[in-house]
């Protein structure tokens, strides 16, 4: 599983042999422009494929039991990865793997998870819209970049769209479910900042990278699932599809396309395009729960989709990279 630098990187999310993310071969001046516009299509996926979980998890799964589904969300699926790729972390990559995976995973889905049960989603969501200002925040000591006014405008206007597209009239506030909104958000934030400054080692790909994280974190969420949920809850075919569908897709694949795209991609565009999750779950939510999107929800799509085609432009007079 040697990385070959003589060769012209792919874009699929299985291949071993893309480059590190800390190394400089993560793009090609030529066709730069299409190159770019492909990875960010691959790189958005993930978001837009989270943004089925609220159906999911409503419709299909038990209630009552968030962190069993964040654990089987991350666990069975970080070990599928190591039984394919054969692939296990070496020397210092042993505590830095732990910490993304606590990070990234561990900490962020029951703090998401927390926030969605005790407050509307449309709350929830908004607080979570936050992320991108908070990686642009941490870029700064964590990547040594400048602090962007620009995007952190831009991060404001996304978390108004955002809002405008998900809050109801009805909405309330909940002092738990207000920290673990942006304590998620936070959480995140680093997990994806320290994952770019960071890299990935030579020679790993991006499914075994992913794999690592998944599994640390399923085992940081395996002992608190049943110190706080106790036994888990019956699972039927239609549970049973719905956890296939977050711990595969909405874990395994989607989280190694993530995981790529920060090392290929600006992390600040990146966080940026983690606001199209719930934008699809507002979709999703009007064409199969019957949920209304009227003049004020689409005046919010307008504003976000502004504010993520933004964040993937770069800034004036400097590289694009970082």
């Amino acid at each position: 599983m040697r990385a070959n630098p003589g060769t012209t990187p792919t874009l699929s999310p299985l291949d071993s042999r893309t480059p590190s993310a800390g190394s400089p071969g993560g793009g090609s001046s030529a066709g730069g422009g299409r190159g770019t516009l492909a990875r960010t299509a691959l790189t958005a996926l993930a978001p837009m494929v989270w943004g089925t979980t609220y159906v999911v998890t409503t419709e299909l799964l038990p209630p009552g039991h968030p962190m069993f589904a964040a654990l089987l969300r991350a666990l069975p699926a970080g070990l599928i990865a190591l039984a394919l790729t054969r692939t296990l972390p070496r020397g210092g990559w042993w505590g830095k793997a732990a910490v993304l995976g606590v990070l990234n995973i561990g900490l962020f889905l029951p703090l998401l998870f927390t926030a969605a049960e005790r407050l509307p989603g449309g709350v929830a969501a908004t607080l979570g819209a936050a992320q991108p200002m908070v990686v642009a925040l941490l870029a700064v000591p964590v990547l040594r970049q400048r602090l962007s006014a620009r995007r952190l405008g831009w991060g404001l206007v996304g978390v108004l769209g955002v809002g405008l597209v998900v809050i109801g009239p009805s909405a309330a506030l909940d002092a738990v479910g207000v920290a673990a909104g942006l304590g998620g958000a936070a959480t995140m934030a680093l997990g994806v900042t320290l994952t770019k400054r960071w890299g990935r080692p030579e020679g790993v790909g991006p499914l075994a990278f992913t794999g690592w994280q998944l599994t640390a974190g399923g085992l940081f969420l395996l002992p608190a699932t049943f110190l706080f949920e106790g036994a888990p809850p019956a699972v039927d075919g239609r549970a049973a599809l719905g956890y296939l569908w977050l711990g595969l897709i909405g874990g395994l694949l989607t989280y190694a396309l993530w995981f790529q795209g920060i090392g290929r991609l600006p992390v600040t565009s990146v966080a940026v395009l983690g606001l199209l999750s719930p934008l699809v779950a507002a979709v999703l939510g009007a064409l199969l729960l019957d949920q209304t999107l009227g003049a004020v929800q689409l005046l919010g799509f307008a504003l976000a989709l502004a504010s993520i085609v933004a964040g993937q432009l770069p800034e004036r007079g400097r590289s694009a990279r970082g």
